[in-house]
């Protein structure tokens, strides 16, 4: 196979070297390109075999860029690689970028330029930044501008200890590379939402992300843990949401999707969780759903102590892929929870496990006529197989990048 790969790239090369001008023309132009082609096909093969210069993981998000060592310098690259319904949220990729110089937040009316809060409300897209490790304790709901990115890489970034991540009504939003943890409730103040207008909040929930009427919402690669309600909320109507990459702890109600059940607004959700890591401390809500459809595919399910995947108002659920690992609970192996509906109403609700890897016990109680079709609005992406969870996932959360080397 060396051997192949040596004599391909020899060929390919010599092909793109200088040659001799010759006073006949080319015979067959589209037989060289063809030539061209499959010299960087065999070659490319060769590699990928060999493993040669490559950093593939298998996981389609982190194979995007993370093989790039002047990430740094591309950081707006990133806004290409998003996968499943949210695959379109560009955030601030078409922007400036802003660097955060200021961990403070003081004034949520009038934010300091330089701070966290001073970019993601500015109208423009902007890729925000940070130029230092740094600790964040927001004084009141972190409420976001459209065309943002918020990117952690190359910095170890917290925002703990207060209010957090407010998406409302925006869209195309990205959060990358952060820790967000011990989320606490805000309001009953005036937080200003953009250069023009500041208004009167009631108390939040006290979510670590929590996405209210938003669209085109891509958040990856976090670390979360311990707060106040969700880790990540999506409610009011928001849909093309992607959930990716992330690494979930020590929470109760981990993630919700869809207001309630009698908001019907709802059905028009689409939500892709993968490649997310839900660990230890974990209790319920991975995700819970109503309403929409939900595509749960190729995630590391370590820890539930109720249940892992749960639903009401007859949510479409997809899930594939997964490895769902049950506790040593007796009664807490069911992987799945069809919440306030009897079983002769929530036998007609789709709920289907395909590919997944159920280990120590854990099963899935599937639902619904089970045809392929009518589980089209709920797919997002092609699973790998539940065997590659565990590599897919072992880079779930925040990750240690540093400036110069692969990330």
């Amino acid at each position: 196979m060396a051997v192949h790969y040596s004599l391909s790239l020899l060929f390919f090369f010599s092909l793109l070297s200088p040659a001799p001008v010759l006073s006949s023309p080319v015979q067959d132009p589209e037989l060289v390109v063809q030539q061209v082609h499959k010299a960087i096909r065999n070659a490319t093969m060769a590699r990928r075999n060999l493993g040669y210069l490559s950093c593939g993981t298998g996981n389609p998000i982190d194979d995007c860029w993370r093989c790039d060592p002047n990430w740094e310098k591309n950081r707006q690259r990133l806004a290409d690689c998003a996968i499943g319904f949210g695959k379109n949220a560009i955030g601030g990729r078409d922007g400036k970028i802003y660097v955060v110089t200021d961990s403070s937040d003081h004034d949520a009316v009038n934010p300091k330029p330089g701070t966290l809060r001073h970019a993601v409300i500015q109208d423009e897209p902007l890729w925000i930044i940070f130029q230092r490790d740094m600790s964040i304790q927001l004084k009141e709901e972190l409420i976001m501008n459209s065309f943002k990115t918020i990117d952690g890489r190359g910095a170890s970034v917290h925002i703990a200890g207060g209010p957090c991540i407010t998406i409302q009504f925006v869209t195309n939003i990205i959060i990358h590379g952060l820790n967000i943890h011990d989320c606490k409730q805000g309001g009953n103040a005036y937080v200003r939402d953009s250069p023009q207008h500041y208004g009167w909040r009631t108390i939040s929930d006290g979510d670590g992300v929590s996405i209210f009427g938003g669209s085109h919402i891509w958040v990856d690669h976090n670390s979360l843990s311990n707060c106040k309600d969700g880790l990540i909320d999506a409610i009011h109507g928001s849909t093309a949401v992607t959930i990716s990459n992330n690494y979930m702890t020590h929470h109760d109600k981990v993630m919700l999707l869809g207001h309630s059940d009698s908001y019907v607004q709802d059905k028009n959700m689409q939500v892709t969780i993968a490649f997310n890591h839900f660990g230890e401390g974990l209790v319920q809500r991975m995700p819970r759903c109503r309403h929409g459809y939900f595509h749960v595919v190729n995630n590391d399910y370590t820890h539930w102590e109720m249940y892992a995947i749960g639903g009401s108002a007859a949510p479409t659920i997809n899930s594939q892929g997964n490895r769902f690992a049950a506790p040593d609970i007796r009664f807490s192996k069911e992987v799945t929870k069809h919440e306030d509906a009897p079983e002769s109403e929530w036998k007609g609700w789709n709920w289907r496990s395909e590919g997944d890897l159920m280990m120590n016990g854990a099963f899935f109680t599937a639902s619904g006529a089970g045809a392929s079709s009518s589980y089209s609005k709920a797919s997002s992406l092609s699973a790998r197989p539940s065997s590659l969870v565990g590599s897919i996932t072992v880079s779930a959360g925040a990750l240690p990048c540093r400036k110069g080397a692969r990330c």
